[in-house]
């Protein structure tokens, strides 16, 4: 395994399910549709799991039986209603507020790397009051591609000034640790997220955590 980095610059995330538990409100949002179409509101478990693949796997979850036109045409009512009630549950998870403000503390810099689009991620970070904090804001429609290619990734880098050989990429998604290696960081999976029903122990990954406080107490600015 690669050895956990020395004089770290930088630690960039994942967003939903990895720095915030957002699937009651993405799940909120769903049972809205469900309740406007008269159709059966899929148990939370099985949207949750789902939430990383964004809202077309969320809606299939609802609308099994749909052709791809016909769930895409679900979308922007979808996101119309999600937008609406998208930090009224969202947390963070438990030990991420810590991790942050130690790595604030140390003046390394984070930031975000979504496959979210922009207007939503933009306005969820206003909401939960992190605008300001991140150092970088990369989501999935800022360019042409998004995650697993790590275009996305090398943009926040450079955005925030950071060389990516003295950053950890941090997610709960295979996608993020490809992302992330093929930037040429060091690359955490999460066991706390969504994780699409994979095993991050099967993503090679560097490193595989099962709660924020143990990147809190690694991540430490050498004297």
């Amino acid at each position: 395994m690669k050895p956990f980095p020395e004089n770290i610059q930088g630690v960039l995330f994942d967003l939903d399910g990895t720095l915030l538990d957002s699937a009651p409100d993405l799940y909120a949002a769903l049972k809205t549709q469900c309740e406007e179409m008269q159709v059966a509101v899929p148990p939370y478990a099985m949207v949750r799991e789902v939430v990383s693949r964004g809202s077309r796997a969320i809606l299939r979850c609802a609308f099994p039986d749909l052709d791809d036109d016909a769930l895409m045409a679900l979308v922007p009512r979808y996101l119309e209603i999600y937008h609406a009630v998208m930090a009224e549950h969202t947390r963070p998870f438990d030990g991420v507020d810590e991790l942050l403000a130690s790595l604030e503390s140390q003046g390394i810099a984070w930031g975000v790397v979504t496959n979210k689009p922009g207007f939503l991620t933009d306005e969820l970070l206003v909401r939960i009051g992190w605008t300001p904090r991140a150092a970088a804001v990369v989501s999935g429609d800022t360019l042409p591609v998004k995650k697993p290619d790590p275009a996305p990734v090398l943009l926040a880098c450079e955005r925030a000034g950071l060389d990516p050989s003295r950053c950890l990429f941090v997610g709960d998604d295979r996608r993020d640790v490809m992302a992330g290696a093929a930037a040429g960081m060091y690359t955490v999976a999460v066991r706390w997220g969504y994780l699409d029903g994979g095993d991050p122990l099967q993503w090679n990954a560097d490193l595989v955590v099962d709660h924020p406080s143990d990147l809190t107490g690694r991540i430490k600015v050498a004297a």
